[in-house]
């Protein structure tokens, strides 16, 4: 009778969890209605000193749009973040199986996210370092590329990115770091723009010196190189940007 009982309760745990992986990603799929997007506008506000966005009719102050951004500054984006943004369907498998196999093989964890995940992510979601999250990013970036153009994804990626401490988008990031608008970035402060995301408040320590560091230094000089390596800018202007300096650099 006990054996049965148990029996009993374990098969109701097994189609509990089978329910569950069935319906979580039906969840995760339909929690945002990404249509939106193509109208609406993040609207970013304070809760809980935590950044959120809502998604309202009308341009937020200081959107920017795709056509009024410096291509150089969204190739030196693109390059440095996401080589593949235009190949992908909003998760790149092969970056993933690298991202994984450094782990195994040296211990190493390196990101594997595209500007669709980084963008869904910024918008929808937490930032949260939990499978589910995870999970969740992957669905939406699937369903985003379905319905929202490249350029979209990455004009509203471009918007809403954090530049520095309190430093939301492109054209916040232009104005504090140059005085200049979004369309008129060179090259190499698009690159520097580039080098601040994946620490932009770390790396804010380059600005606030007003000399870049050697490892920024680098970084630069290597979404340079990607930039010439695909032909955003030529190997002339590779060797003018590579040995100029920011307005603010001494």
């Amino acid at each position: 009778m006990t054996h049965s009982i148990f029996k009993s309760h374990f098969l109701k745990i097994i189609y509990l969890v089978i329910l569950m992986i069935c319906v979580t990603p039906l969840y995760m799929y339909f929690s945002q209605d990404v249509q939106k997007l193509k109208s609406h506008f993040p609207h970013r506000s304070m809760r809980l000193d935590t950044h959120r966005f809502a998604i309202m009719p009308g341009r937020p102050k200081g959107w920017v749009s795709f056509n009024q951004i410096s291509p150089f500054a969204r190739w030196a984006i693109i390059l440095s973040e996401d080589w593949s943004f235009y190949q992908h369907d909003g998760v790149d498998v092969k970056q993933i199986k690298i991202a994984l196999n450094d782990m195994i093989e040296e211990k190493k964890f390196r990101g594997a996210s595209t500007i669709t995940q980084q963008m869904v992510k910024n918008v929808y979601l937490s930032s949260d370092r939990t499978i589910w999250r995870k999970i969740h990013e992957m669905i939406l970036s699937k369903k985003v590329e379905n319905v929202l153009s490249k350029e979209r994804i990455l004009e509203i990626y471009l918007n809403v990115i954090e530049f520095g401490p309190g430093i939301y988008g492109i054209k916040n990031a232009s104005n504090h770091y140059f005085q200049k608008s979004p369309n008129a970035l060179t090259a190499r402060e698009g690159a520097f723009l580039a080098m601040l995301l994946p620490g932009p408040k770390r790396f804010y320590i380059s600005f606030r010196n007003k000399r870049l560091t050697n490892a920024a230094r680098k970084r630069v000089q290597a979404i340079l190189v990607k930039m010439r390596m695909g032909k955003v800018i030529s190997p002339e202007q590779f060797e003018i940007q590579s040995v100029s300096k920011m307005n603010w650099e001494q």
